[in-house]
């Protein structure tokens, strides 16, 4: 099934798994724990403050600018992975395994959690979507940030399972600051994570994190230039895959693309982000994960998904074909059909054809 898929395409074998469990608790302590460390030490020492560094030194190489610039990424990750399927509790529950290297009393340092908070109520909250645009909110909102009663408390000891995911974003970003995060990402980590960390099988269910962040890690580096604007316009970016499920419905069902193009409705309005979060904002979670599981055992799984979107199109083409603009977006944005079982046989029929 799907577990075996994504660990098959992470090349997660048992053996290699744990070499990999290593490497990612030596970035926890590079990455969190350290800095967390010396940001409490320099707390603690003016003398550090202010002859070695300090928070307005422009020096790039500064710690406290470094320090800053991760706070804004942190701030984006917290803000998308707090609300990660909200339909469901399991993000919110705390998990049976929580890191007992983040948590250990024995560390004093400054948590992600800690820094988030602090954040918030010092500071405006940076809000940087996929475009570039940066909206900056008040501190006075950025204290209400998140009403208190929205999220269970958890008890000293235990953390939740969005925490965990926010700890793989944030690692992912300091690893990777070519991309850094970009918004979205939370929603293409989030299956894998809840497929690990449901795992029957407590020997993998324990490690969900390490082993998580390696196949979001594998998937990204197939799927990144979907969440780099400016590649977008290249051959390998998104609107070049854009235009092909245009291209591809043409030659499946013309009467339905001249419709869409009558219609003005370009593949933008909706295809973007079908393409790009892999269909998991269109599907229950269940449903994303059963579309995954057929799109990662698929050696041509990109080329697969752009017909699963034709799929999509097709099954609902009498529908298109009597409405009017506002009727189709609207069946576009909040797509009708929730048996994937249908749309995936359909795809299928049109590979065959292929």
């Amino acid at each position: 099934g799907y577990v075996t898929i994504i660990r098959n395409a992470s090349f997660l074998t048992p053996s290699m798994a744990v070499s990999f469990r290593e490497v990612y608790a030596q970035f926890l302590r590079e990455m969190i724990i350290q800095p967390g460390i010396a940001k409490a030490n320099l707390g603690f020492s003016r003398e550090d403050v202010t002859l070695e560094d300090h928070p307005l030194n422009p020096n790039p190489d500064s710690r406290w600018n470094n320090y800053f610039k991760d706070n804004e990424v942190l701030l984006q990750i917290d803000k998308d992975v707090r609300r990660l399927y909200p339909d469901m509790a399991f993000f919110q529950r705390a998990t049976e395994y929580p890191c007992l290297l983040i948590l250990d009393p024995q560390n004093e340092y400054e948590t992600l959690r800690r820094r988030v908070e602090q954040t918030t109520l010092k500071a405006q909250t940076v809000d940087r979507n996929r475009s570039g645009v940066t909206n900056v909110s008040s501190p006075g909102k950025a204290q209400n940030l998140y009403p208190s009663n929205e999220f269970e408390v958890l008890p000293p000891g235990s953390e939740a399972h969005w925490e965990v995911v926010e700890r793989i974003l944030f690692v992912y970003a300091k690893l990777n600051p070519g991309i850094a995060y970009v918004q979205g990402m939370n929603e293409i980590v989030g299956p894998i994570y809840y497929t690990f960390a449901t795992d029957p099988n407590c020997q993998w269910k324990e490690h969900a994190e390490a082993d998580t962040f390696f196949c979001f890690t594998n998937l990204m580096s197939e799927n990144r230039d979907n969440f780099i604007k400016s590649l977008d316009d290249s051959q390998c970016g998104i609107t070049c895959k854009m235009e092909s499920v245009y291209s591809t419905l043409k030659e499946k069902d013309v009467e339905l693309y001249l419709k869409l193009q009558e219609q003005n409705i370009k593949p933008q309005y909706f295809t973007f982000r079908w393409l790009t979060l892999l269909l998991s904002q269109e599907f229950l979670l269940p449903d994303v994960i059963r579309i995954w599981d057929t799109l990662f055992s698929d050696k041509d799984r990109f080329e697969f998904l752009i017909l699963v979107c034709c799929a999509m199109l097709i099954l609902i083409r009498d529908q298109l074909l009597a409405g009017d603009f506002t009727v189709n977006m609207r069946l576009l944005q909040d797509y009708p059909i929730s048996d994937v079982h249908r749309i995936l046989q359909k795809a299928k029929e049109l590979q065959d054809e292929s």
